[in-house]
């Protein structure tokens, strides 16, 4: 497998942990950041990813900006940059991306697949969902809190299946298991039943995952929208197992002291992932009927926090 080139677009907790698997077997691999002072410190002191998962990786091909990928031709790019920024990022990849360069939207939230294909065609573009917990502790440094193995990889096109397969081995490999699935979506619903519920509880109130289930009131909300975004995936179409609303609370707590990113976006006064989150599972109730009047209010109040620093209106989502 050593023929194929990779990239990797974004190099925040989690585009760090897919950079440090792939240059762990891949020293070769391009990484693609925002900043350039981000070069030097990476070429003195690598990657470096500790907790659950342990990396140690040298950087040879750090770029600061995705125009320089036309130079490298890689033949998958794996996109781990948050969500707001993927306006930004497709009219920067859609000068240097040619037929058959395949983008892995290895992103939190709902839709940027569907964002993608409609940008780049559904050939060309496939969804991963990865299941761990990781936190940016300094430039080129992670912690990651949990990996339940395994990570879930899918093509939006059936002729890619081989492919796809193939780079879900190379994954698995390099230490971050990964399994191909013919249905990306149950899995990503799966996930997001869970991540899109509790990055608003916590981002509203700043606790833990354990703290906000641990305390009635949060609970209370939690086990709602849960119970909404499992009947916005029956709409859908992805009908999950009984049973499946107390596994996912267990799960959540095996995750302990885990704090959501979307935490540390509105302690550092940034943008967040809200619109691909629960913005979309109340987007996709009204489409299709389905209530969700606690989510809405979750998604109102993220909204209106995020406004509140970034300076915007205050429209209700």
């Amino acid at each position: 497998m050593q023929d194929l080139k990779l990239a990797v677009i974004g190099l925040g907790a989690t585009g760090s942990v897919v950079a440090s698997a792939l240059l762990n077997t891949h020293p070769e691999t391009f990484l693609v950041g925002r900043k350039a002072e981000l070069r030097q410190t990476l070429a003195l002191s690598g990657l470096r990813v500790s907790g659950a998962l342990d990396y140690r990786c040298e950087v040879r091909n750090y770029i600061s900006g995705c125009a320089e990928l036309a130079d490298a031709r890689p033949d998958v790019v794996f996109l781990c940059t948050k969500t707001f920024h993927l306006s930004q990022i497709v009219s920067e990849l859609k000068k240097i991306h040619s037929p058959g360069m395949k983008i892995v939207a290895a992103q939190n939230g709902l839709g940027p697949d569907d964002f993608l294909a409609s940008e780049f065609g559904a050939e060309d573009v496939w969804r991963m969902s990865l299941n761990l917990g990781a936190a940016l502790k300094g430039p080129g440094r992670v912690e990651t809190a949990f990996f339940n193995r395994p990570n879930h990889l899918g093509c939006m096109s059936e002729k890619d299946q081989s492919l796809g397969k193939r780079v879900a081995r190379l994954l698995t490999e390099c230490g971050l298991d990964t399994e191909f699935v013919d249905d990306i979506n149950r899995y990503v619903w799966r996930k997001m039943v869970m991540k899109c519920t509790m990055s608003a509880v916590c981002a509203v109130t700043d606790l833990t995952f354990r703290e906000a289930l641990e305390f009635q009131p949060t609970r209370e909300i939690a086990d709602a929208c849960i119970g909404e975004a499992l009947n916005v995936a029956r709409s859908l179409g992805y009908e999950f197992e009984n049973g499946y609303a107390r596994q996912a609370i267990d799960y959540l707590l095996k995750a302990g002291s885990h704090k959501d990113s979307m935490c540390q976006d509105i302690a550092n006064k940034l943008p967040t992932e809200i619109d691909f989150l629960g913005a979309k599972v109340v987007d996709y109730g009204r489409a299709n009927g389905v209530p969700t009047p606690h989510f809405a209010t979750m998604t109102n109040l993220v909204k209106t926090i995020e406004a509140r620093y970034l300076g915007g209106s205050y429209n209700a989502g």
